[in-house]
Formats: C-alpha cells, structure tokens, sequence
C-alpha cells in the first residue's frame, strides 16, 4: 500500500483530481459548486471536512476544493495540490471587501497581482514590498470570458490580509489611498506558492462587502450568489485545460 505523502488531503478510493482545481475558501461553498456546477461530482476528499469534488464542465475534468481562511491554510492546500496531486492550476473564486467607491456589491474583482502583510513573504523570498502576481495566460483568459459573457471586471491590485480583524484602524484608509481594489486574505499566498512551484494560479473576487459604506451581503448570498464569478472561472477553467 502506497502512503501518500499529503498531509492533509486523502484521496477516497477511485477519486482523482483534476489539473484545474477552483478554491473558494468556504469548504461548504466548495460543495455548493460542485453540486450546482459540475456535472457528476465525486467527492475525492473530506479530511477536516475540507471537501473536494471532481466532476466536469461542458465535457472536461474540473475539481473544486475549499481552502479554508488565510494564507497559511491556503498555503497548505496550494502546496499539496501541486506537488503531490499533478495540479497545473488554481483559481480562487471568492468574496472579497471593495476598498474604492466605484466598485459595488457582487462586481467581479480580478487581481492581477496582490499586495500583502503577512510574513509569508519572507519564506519566498520575497523581501520588502511584493507583488506576487497572476499567471499570464490564466488572467487573459478570465479576461476573454468575461467579455464573451457580458461580464464587466474590474481589474488592478488587491490587499491580502492576514489580519481580518485589523488592530489597525487605519489599515483600511492606507489600502484605499493606494488605489487597492479590494482586501481579502488568500490571493497573495496562492499567487506566491504557485511561483514557487512553477504553476500556475488566478484569482477571482465577487464583492460580498464595502469597506466605504458598511453595505454587505449575507453568508447565504455569498455562498449562493455569486454567479457571474462562476461563469467566468468555469470557462477559464476549461480553457486552460
């Protein structure tokens, strides 16, 4: 018997996973997906109840995954799926808060790369401001979905926190005067494990709160509500395959 060298993800007898894996964070919100989504899901994975799913999209494998909040659990996941699972790519699909008064509830916020405070940065060699950015072909080609589907992304710089209760209160002001997009809390450790590793990784945010106004959607609504992002990551998905 062959044991596998992941910690943290087992996979059931006769499951698989696929090059492409989408990660929200919500492993539930995985759930979701796959079984909204994909056509004939197999759970391949449920160790801490972080679940994982392969099924298909308009005949091709793709494979959904949580992975949970914050870079070091993003991290976690990211390393294992790559090097121990034969993943090519990663697309995180998820909420984010929008830090600029142009961006509203539910737009769709493409990073194309992500500043940070985590001192994760120093483990990748990272020194000093980065801006660990998205693969190229992926991001041109969530660029190319969106605009065959009608959908308007917002695309630039966002902040990943590791902080989602920041003590400081001026966080959120800095980030905005920057011009950041939006704040979320996994996008800057997937791009920079997938640079790493050398694979490839996309970011794909829906606004599921607003910084300036105090306006946010339910844990329902975000779960539930964001099908435009889905749309948009399942053709990328499918294209990079």
């Amino acid at each position: 018997m062959t044991v596998s060298p992941s910690a943290c993800i087992q996979l059931k007898e006769g499951t698989h996973i696929a090059k492409c894996v989408l990660m929200p964070g919500d492993p539930l919100r995985a759930k979701y997906i796959a079984e909204t989504y994909l056509e004939h899901p197999v759970l391949f994975n449920d160790v801490r109840n972080m679940f994982g799913y392969t099924g298909t999209f308009k005949g091709k494998e793709v494979s959904v995954m949580g992975s949970g909040m914050g870079i070091p659990s993003m991290l976690i996941y990211a390393h294992e799926l790559y090097n121990y699972f034969g993943v090519e790519s990663i697309i995180r699909v998820g909420s984010a808060g929008a830090l600029q008064e142009k961006i509203h509830l539910k737009d769709i916020v493409i990073p194309r790369d992500a500043v940070t405070n985590s001192s994760c940065t120093k483990a990748y060699g990272l020194l000093g401001v980065s801006r660990p950015c998205a693969d190229t072909q992926l991001l041109t080609a969530a660029k190319m979905a969106a605009c065959g589907l009608g959908i308007p992304v917002d695309i630039g710089t966002v902040f990943t926190t590791d902080y989602f209760y920041n003590p400081d209160s001026r966080a959120d002001k800095k980030a905005m005067a920057r011009g950041l997009l939006a704040v979320e809390m996994e996008t800057a450790g997937l791009y920079m494990c997938a640079e790493a590793n050398h694979k490839r990784a996309l970011s794909i945010l829906s606004i599921s709160d607003h910084i300036c106004t105090g306006e946010m959607l339910s844990p329902e609504e975000i779960r539930e509500g964001f099908d435009d992002m889905m749309r948009i990551a399942l053709v990328t998905a499918v294209c990079s395959l």
